[in-house]
């Protein structure tokens, strides 16, 4: 079963591709087992820091039976939340970077782990994205958890 569901994730990613026959010969046959894949067509990317996005993976999970995908980029300093289209030309946030229309992600084979690059939550085929507003949501929950832990180690008061 778990290589019909690594087959229908790669299939889902790589429809993305303008080409999606080259983009799953590259995972396959290629060097790296990573390929470029367009954002803004099946997808958005908020890219948050490795800082504030575990802790929002953290509460996703609670919130969440299955979050959209997530990657994690090279030594684990950012991570990018796959959200629906549209999503990076409206979103307002501060530190986070969006990627949208125009713009290209570097993307792992969703069964084979490769170096740099890597799945925290690979997709499943089904094209299961992260609701912004609930993203929003975990991501306020995460700062606060954040801030109390840095008052913390700083010696403060976490009743403040």
């Amino acid at each position: 079963m778990r290589g019909a569901v690594e087959k229908a994730a790669a299939d889902w990613l790589a429809s993305a591709a303008p080409d999606p026959d080259a983009c799953s010969w590259e995972w396959e046959r290629g060097l790296r087992g990573m390929v470029l894949l367009p954002t803004g067509r099946r997808w958005d990317v908020l890219v948050l820091s490795a800082r504030l996005g575990h802790p929002t993976l953290d509460v996703l999970t609670r919130l969440l039976d299955r979050p959209g995908p997530v990657l994690a980029d090279f030594g684990d300093a950012r991570m990018g939340f796959f959200v629906p289209p549209g999503t990076a030309a409206r979103w307002i946030g501060t530190g986070v970077r969006g990627l949208g229309a125009g713009t290209w992600i570097v993307v792992p084979h969703p069964g084979r782990p490769v170096g740099g690059v890597r799945w925290l939550v690979p997709p499943d085929g089904s094209g299961t994205l992260t609701d912004p507003v609930v993203l929003e949501l975990a991501m306020h929950e995460a700062a606060a958890v954040v801030a109390a832990r840095e008052r913390y180690a700083e010696g403060g008061d976490l009743g403040r």
